[in-house]
């Protein structure tokens, strides 16, 4: 594992927010910053400005203009230089499809596990003779989690407080039959970014939650059943939830207290070979 950054605290960050698909624009009074990791660049210039009065760290994960596809996307210099900027929580944005009914449209979900089934992903720092072997038991920050829960209900959003998420490889979407298979298997939403970012995150002993915003429903579900998930679909129904999406995250962010003692900042102590 490369030595970790030392401008951890030179731009005053604790928290970041990775934007998913649409989401390219956050904070006000951002400036931009240009971090370079041993993993190369991140998705795009990181920009540090205000959320809800509280200083934060945002990051595009597809680009600036959405051009990087989910296995394109340079995961590790990603959080690695969210991490560099001082962030030791991080709020990740997903648009997520419905593998259930009861999931609408939407709906937001604060899925607490995840099922990898993704392939070729570089997916952990260690390695060139350092071996970590963390534990992904639970993946999600348990205590961000409950506390975005209880905001997001405040707010009447219809919001679902845990869930598991299948990450497919993408760029395409699921055939009927993976879809129906994802179904019966109980998993509730599909993605293609969230794994790896969950567990590199964890390797770094940073708290990290997924903030799932329905956007479809998966083949084998509903209406779905007769007309297929498209891009376009899933771009147009995240655009209608945006204002919904960037007020949950500045009601979010000044309540999302930093904590040392989480068990997620010591989620390497006993993984080391």
């Amino acid at each position: 594992m490369a030595e970790r950054g030392s401008s951890a605290n030179l731009m005053n960050v604790s928290l970041a927010v990775i934007g998913g698909t649409g989401l390219y624009q956050l904070l006000e009074n951002a400036e931009e910053v240009r971090q370079e990791t041993p993993y190369g660049f991140p998705s795009a210039t990181i920009q540090v400005g205000e959320l809800g009065g509280r200083r934060v760290a945002f990051l595009p994960r597809h680009g600036v203009d959405h051009t990087l596809l989910p296995a394109e996307i340079p995961f590790r210099a990603n959080l690695w230089a969210l991490h560099a900027l001082g962030a030791r929580q991080v709020v990740a944005v997903n648009a997520v499809g419905s593998l259930r009914t009861p999931l609408r449209r939407g709906d937001m979900v604060l899925v607490d596990q995840f099922v990898d089934r993704t392939w070729g992903r570089p997916d952990t720092f260690s390695g060139d003779g350092e071996v970590v072997y963390i534990s992904a038991a639970d993946p999600f920050c348990e205590r961000m989690r409950r506390t975005a829960h209880g905001r997001l209900v405040e707010l009447r959003e219809r919001v679902h407080p845990d869930g598991t998420v299948v990450v497919i490889q993408g760029p395409r979407f699921s055939s009927r039959a993976e879809s129906t298979w994802f179904s019966k298997q109980g998993w509730d939403v599909v993605n293609m970014t969230i794994y790896p970012e969950v567990v590199l995150a964890r390797e770094l002993q940073m708290c990290y939650l997924s903030l799932c915003y329905v956007t479809d429903h998966d083949a084998c579900v509903g209406d779905s059943a007769t007309e297929p998930v498209s891009h376009h679909a899933v771009t147009a129904e995240f655009g209608r939830g945006l204002d919904r999406i960037r007020h949950a995250l500045k009601v979010l962010a000044p309540g999302l207290a930093d904590d040392p003692s989480c068990g997620c900042r010591s989620a390497v102590s006993s993984a080391t070979a």
